[in-house]
């Protein structure tokens, strides 16, 4: 999968919302070239909501461990939840990942995320799956606040 091979899957999930900052935006420098996705169907930023997947073209001070330092590394962060991090990477490493490989994310792990730096043979399928159950878990939290509202 390239990246925007994963950018055009993800977007054209049921109402996605995908944000990728750049120069100019306003947006913070850290975040341009990234790609940002919440499940939003009236097309609006949620205000309360943290994306359910995002990619990632670069490192940060505190999340190094994939190197994505390097030409044309990216990384797919996707928030499938507890138990798909403890069914397809309960014992991995973040400290040294291998690309195509799931592994807990190196910073959010412990909060249901789960990470692949260029995903490809090897992962391509279970990261589209993992995309389409964090999507779904975005829409029942969302439809689970839209009925509180009402």
């Amino acid at each position: 999968m390239t990246m925007d091979e994963t950018i055009d899957f993800i977007a054209a999930l049921d109402g996605v919302l995908t944000l990728r900052p750049g120069p100019g935006d306003g947006t913070p420098e850290a975040g341009w070239g990234d790609a940002f996705f919440y499940y939003a169907p009236d097309g609006t930023l949620p205000a309360t909501a943290q994306p359910f997947a995002t990619v990632v073209t670069k490192d940060h001070p505190d999340d190094t461990a994939s190197r994505l330092d390097r030409p044309g590394a990216f990384r797919v962060n996707i928030a499938a939840g507890k138990a798909e991090l403890a069914r397809c990477a309960p014992d991995t490493d973040p400290s040294s990942p291998a690309d195509d490989t799931l592994i807990a994310h190196p910073v959010y792990g412990a909060a249901g995320w789960l990470a692949v730096t260029n995903p490809a043979e090897r992962t391509a399928a279970a990261t589209r799956e993992l995309l389409s159950t964090a999507h779904r878990l975005a829409r029942t939290r969302h439809e689970r606040r839209e009925a509180a509202r009402r």
